[in-house]
């Protein structure tokens, strides 16, 4: 990988989100690769064997009743096109009835899109681009705040259960037991009490994939009971469905009726385990999104070194110039487990406070930062004004015009030796 501070070797500078956005692209690429070479070598098989037997079981049929190939590909043809209108061999419920339509949009918004279902009509499919453009929206959002929720949740526990460990019950004066907890923090609003509570990033992966396993479990013992599914068919649905892929190959509550079941209690199931799945899994993906990130961040601290043909690997040269972000103010220290808060927002920083992602710096840290440099630029200034360094004295300070700092301290220390000469 290409320096990125740039060197003699002919390569530019290259910014931190850069080198993290084509590492990513890199990694993808790698795994797309991968990914067809598995499947590839577990489907083409099945694919070569059903399309010979289906060659074989067409010649048989055409042969036994006597039919044109040509005739009976057009009449698969109309087969094929009534299926995708909704109408099947087996005995399925209405398409397009309320609680039909109403399915159709919860798989639109989620993002799921089975393909069991989909509009035939001009006006319906107008419709649904403008429909499933707020829904999706509305519907990301909410799993995103779903996520806020889990982590205020978890927060809120690990403060619970630490104060329930180390709290201290002290006596005041007036004989009532108060909690030194309760007396510290009953001032301060709920967002400053969980403000030092945020848990890690590998704490809410870990929570989100256990409640991801256990809604998955449950769910495919529904349907398995229900549908018929074997069990691993069922956990493959649940995954397909959770995780908004929606193949279509398998789809749920599709019967009219669900003989010894309840159906609507089975209808009112679906739609609960899916709801829950879904926010499980997208909030597990946003999660491992970030420890990606970190990974990314991990391996560009790696590569970060320049070429050893250039400069030494821990050396420093003149001419190199320093990152645009590079704020390291004294107070902060080291951080081992990092907030889910600072890994979303601040992902990148380093032990040392640098930003490796090239976001703005607070203002407060910039001040913190700057501010021993900056006393000492205005001294350096007051004393080339007046010629020499100051002398505080009583009449200086008397005058009413010594102190100030930058351009108005020199001024006024002018104006405090005039009136002094005077």
């Amino acid at each position: 990988m290409a320096c990125r501070s740039g060197c003699c070797c002919g390569s530019g500078p290259i910014n931190d989100d850069n080198a993290r956005f084509l590492l990513l692209a890199l990694f993808i690429i790698i795994y797309l690769l991968c990914g067809a070479a598995v499947f590839s070598a577990l489907e083409q098989p099945k694919e070569r064997e059903a399309k010979e037997r289906w060659a074989q079981r067409f010649e048989l049929f055409s042969q036994k009743y006597n039919l044109s190939k040509k005739e009976l590909n057009n009449f698969l043809r109309n087969y094929e096109e009534a299926n995708v209108a909704g109408i099947r061999v087996d005995t399925i419920r209405p398409r397009w009835d309320f609680t039909g339509a109403f399915y159709f949009v919860g798989t639109v918004v989620s993002t799921i899109g089975f393909g069991m279902t989909t509009p035939a009509t001009i006006g319906g499919k107008v419709f649904l681009m403008f429909y499933g453009l707020l829904g999706c929206a509305a519907t990301i959002l909410f799993f995103n705040l779903f996520l806020e929720r889990v982590i205020t949740v978890i927060a809120v526990v690990l403060r619970s259960c630490h104060k329930r460990r180390h709290n201290k019950v002290v006596l005041p004066p007036n004989g009532r037991q108060v909690s030194e907890g309760n007396r510290a923090g009953g001032s301060a609003g709920k967002g400053d009490e969980l403000a030092g509570w945020k848990p890690s990033v590998y704490c809410v992966m870990l929570i989100l994939g256990a409640a991801a396993i256990l809604v998955s479990c449950c769910a495919s013992f529904m349907y398995s009971a229900a549908e018929g599914w074997g069990y691993l068919d069922s956990l493959y649905f649940c995954f397909v469905a959770f995780s908004t892929i929606g193949f279509g190959d398998m789809v749920s509550s599709q019967r009219v009726v669900y003989e010894g079941h309840a159906t609507a209690a089975y209808r009112l199931g679906n739609f609960f385990f899916i709801l829950t799945g879904v926010c499980c899994i997208y909030s597990l993906f946003n999660v491992i999104s970030i420890v990606i990130k970190q990974v990314l961040n991990w391996l560009l601290r790696r590569l970060e070194a320049p070429c050893r043909c250039c400069f030494p690997r821990r050396g420093h040269h003149p001419h190199r110039h320093p990152r645009r972000n590079v704020v390291a103010p004294g107070h902060m220290r080291a951080r081992r487990d990092l907030s889910i808060e600072t890994d979303a927002i601040n992902e990148s920083e380093t032990d040392t406070g640098r930003r490796m992602s090239g976001e703005m710096i607070s203002m407060r840290d910039f001040l913190a930062a700057n501010k021993v440099n900056l006393a000492i630029m205005q001294k350096q200034l007051s004393e080339m004004a007046i010629g020499h360094p100051r002398q505080s004295s009583s009449s200086s300070r008397q005058n009413g015009f010594s102190g100030g700092v930058g351009a108005l301290g020199i001024m006024n220390n002018r104006l405090a030796e005039t009136s002094v000469d005077r």
